[in-house]
């Protein structure tokens, strides 16, 4: 994430201007420019380009942009610092901006970079005057410059600003998610024996289905962990209107006491060779994906709850696809000790199958118990 971000930096500096979504300082804000600092935030995170914005501190744009090192800065502050200062403040039903700040490392000194999340709660506005940012100002960025303390944004702007929060200017498939993250809105549809579908109460052109007939008989080895492992594969098909969005494939597990979509597959490779060594299943938190896995799970503190949870003891959940791959690099430098973390390691039965090499599944299933617990160390040692 880190090499992500100051290659983006590098990037932004290399234009030589400001623009929509970032800003150049060339030093940290004095206790009497910190309305200056919320101002700028609110006009960051209702930036009109529907994306992350970064306010760079470091650059001094009247030296052709030039790294000025921020490492002595006595007004600098750090991630908590700054979200102490944002959460301090009156804003509109609660609901502030995401921001952190990251420091990064040029060969010409550090800088600090204000990072505001992309976020669809838009329009962000104070409640409360906070010295000279007015509460119910809207305000906004267009191309590199701000909207004024004093101003409001143009009413166009307000209103793009509004849609977004309400999911009018996202595509069908950014919309479909975000409804789907509330299962409650979502209705039985009277259907006939090959689907069961569902659709959105107050939007019923989103349909979401899934088909009722076995579709396959093969095995994984994440189906060894429930108490009826019988494999019954479904298709699941997204709809808006008649347009497919999407397909992909679930699983009923347990005898059909927990739905879900299959987990996707990556693997690691301990040799220069491009076959996989270790096969993982997984999900990735805020991916349409996932949003789906939680969508069919209904806790009812019995059967599908089990299911669930033994479903869940054989997947890596990780935080984004950058993630994924910093824990395989991590992975790659750790599996030499594998040892210490296979001590205890349970396994359920693995019953003889015609066709299947049952041996693979077990290693596979040890081999995911081992990365599970690499996974909770690596995530531990991240903060």
């Amino acid at each position: 994430m880190l090499l992500e971000l100051k290659d983006k930096v590098q990037e932004l500096i290399n234009f030589k201007q400001e623009g929509a979504y970032w800003d150049f300082k060339r030093e940290w804000y004095s206790k009497d420019k910190i309305a200056d600092l919320l101002h700028d935030i609110i006009c960051m995170a209702n930036n009109l380009e529907n994306t992350d914005s970064f306010i760079i501190l470091g650059i001094d744009e009247e030296n052709s942009y030039k790294v000025k090192s921020v490492s002595n800065d006595s007004y600098r502050m750090n991630t908590q610092k700054l979200v102490d200062f944002i959460r301090s403040k009156k804003f509109a039903g609660g609901i502030r901006p995401t921001v952190y700040v990251q420091a990064v490392n040029f060969t010409t000194g550090e800088i600090d970079v204000i990072v505001i999340k992309n976020n669809y709660n838009t329009p962000f506005y104070l409640t409360e005057n906070y010295r000279d940012v007015y509460a119910n100002n809207i305000y906004t960025r267009l191309m590199d410059t701000n909207t004024p303390k004093n101003m409001l944004a143009e009413i166009h702007y307000v209103e793009y600003l509004w849609k977004k929060r309400f999911r009018l200017i996202s595509t069908p498939i950014d919309r479909i998610k975000y409804y789907l993250e509330k299962s409650d809105d979502w209705v039985e549809s009277p259907t006939n024996w090959e689907t069961s579908k569902k659709y959105h109460n107050y939007f019923p052109e989103f349909t979401i289905e899934f088909t009722l007939e076995d579709d396959g008989n093969a095995y994984q080895y994440y189906l060894f962990n429930q108490t009826d492992i019988t494999p019954h594969w479904r298709k699941i098909r997204l709809y808006y209107h008649q347009t497919l969005l999407m397909s992909l494939e679930g699983v009923l597990l347990d005898g059909g006491r927990y739905f879900t979509p299959t987990p996707l597959t990556d693997g690691i490779s301990l040799t220069q060779q491009h076959n996989w060594d270790i096969i993982f299943k997984y999900f990735i938190k805020d991916t349409l994906h996932n949003v789906i896995h939680q969508f069919y799970y209904k806790p009812d503190g019995d059967e599908e709850t089990m299911a669930h949870n033994n479903f869940k003891g054989c997947i890596l959940y990780f935080d984004s696809e950058n993630e994924k791959e910093e824990f395989k690099q991590y992975v790659l430098n750790s599996w030499k000790n594998k040892s210490e973390y296979e001590k205890d390691v349970w396994v359920p039965h693995f019953p003889k199958i015609d066709g299947y090499i049952m041996e693979k599944f077990k290693r596979q299933y040890k081999d995911v118990q081992i990365l599970k617990r690499m996974l909770i160390e690596f995530k531990n040692k991240k903060f």
